[in-house]
């Protein structure tokens, strides 16, 4: 009788959930998901939360495969010699494989003050708390800071809620979009009414409770203050004693594989494979775990794995609810001077909150299933470049 064999994820987002269900393609695959709570979080929602116009929560049930195993705690170390993981609540889970997709959250801000008095929001709890805090004081004038997509689509969102509403862009709003489309989002945000500040002065240094100041003295009143300035990952890897990148994410190579250790692959947004990490998102989130997933079955069948081959299509952001703009991009993720507006942008951010899920439930029912379009032909280029110019400099 053939032995079972342990597969750990940790982390049950979108590219946990995805790895996980996928590996249960194999009858002798044990899968066990850890995750520190018991519902799957919706992120690209968690602006709608914010804004009380739509949830972000989803039941396990309805996208985990029922082999997976959901135990819910935190994990809080990864012994890679002795294959096991620590938990919160002192236990330990053993694995044979595991899968590193912790996903990411709010960076921590280092401006003075910003962390006593400014509210993120990259978590449910931070969006469950700020969402609380704004309906208490319905006339709060509130203060954006970091004009990235979540910047922006939080700030739309209130402001068609009718609020009082300032967008602290840093340098510039949104540095990804392509000048001409970015001169449309500006156009919007002002439709909406809200005020965008850019430049070379627009950099926040002190936040207190009823204002945020700016490099070039400006000092602007905010109620309410919400940092969306960056994201960061976990930092188990790094107190596990893995190799990491500088951002904190496992090291990996091509295959997703940590150069520690063989039996540990990443996904999603901590993983760095070949320390040329693609852009967090929830776009290359499921074909991460996929691809994590297809590298573990591969070692385990004494196959090779094969390297990573994931692209984009740009970036879908919200502009007040039942809005969206889709800054279209090559597949290297470079943005195009060309976007999707109007019915059909707001139809396909629609599409993508049902359909990330959808995506994740059909591969629960049909392990194996799931393949993605897009996939950047130039990143074995790029990277040998990046090699070359490497040695260059020894």
């Amino acid at each position: 009788m053939t032995e079972n064999i342990e597969v750990v994820v940790v982390g049950g987002g979108y590219a946990g959930v995805m790895a996980a269900n996928r590996l249960t393609q194999r009858d002798d695959v044990t899968v066990t998901l850890i995750n520190p709570r018991p519902c799957f979080v919706h992120r690209i929602r968690l602006h709608q939360l914010v804004g009380g116009t739509g949830d972000a929560v989803v039941g396990y049930r309805e996208i985990l495969a029922d082999r997976v195993r959901l135990v819910v705690d935190t994990a809080t170390r990864i012994d890679a010699a002795g294959r096991s993981v620590t938990l919160a609540d002192g236990g330990t889970v053993g694995y044979d494989y595991l899968i590193y997709a912790v996903g990411s959250g709010s960076a921590d801000p280092s401006v003075p003050g910003a962390a006593e008095h400014a509210h993120t929001m990259a978590s449910l709890e931070e969006a469950q708390r700020l969402r609380s805090v704004l309906e208490t004081t319905p006339t709060a004038v509130v203060t954006v800071v970091g004009a990235g997509a979540t910047g922006i689509e939080v700030a739309a969102e209130l402001a068609a809620e009718g609020r009082t509403v300032t967008l602290v862009c840093g340098r510039v709003l949104h540095p990804y979009l392509h000048p001409r489309i970015r001169r449309k989002f500006a156009k919007r945000l002002a439709k909406l009414g809200v005020t965008v500040i850019d430049g070379p002065g627009a950099k926040v240094t002190a936040v207190s409770r009823d204002a945020v100041r700016l490099a070039d003295g400006r000092e602007l009143r905010s109620t309410v203050t919400i940092w969306t300035a960056g994201f960061s990952v976990p930092d188990l890897a790094a107190r596990s004693g893995l190799t990491t990148d500088a951002a904190g994410r496992l090291l990996t190579d091509e295959t997703l594989t940590s150069v520690d250790d063989d039996r540990i692959v990443a996904a999603g947004d901590p993983a760095a494979p070949s320390d040329m990490p693609l852009r967090m998102s929830c776009q290359s989130a499921n074909p991460l775990g996929a691809h994590a997933a297809d590298t573990v079955l591969s070692r385990i069948a004494g196959g090779q794995p094969t390297t990573i081959a994931i692209g984009f299509f740009g970036q879908c952001v919200s502009l007040g609810h039942g809005a969206a703009t889709v800054q279209i991009a090559s597949k290297n993720d470079i943005a195009k001077g060309f976007a999707v507006g109007g019915f059909l942008g707001a139809k396909i951010k629609s599409r993508s909150f049902t359909g990330l899920t959808e995506h994740l439930a059909h591969e629960a029912h049909e392990p194996g299933s799931f393949t993605w379009k897009f996939r950047d032909d130039t990143r074995q280029q790029r990277l040998q470049a990046k090699r070359r110019k490497a040695l260059a400099a020894r």
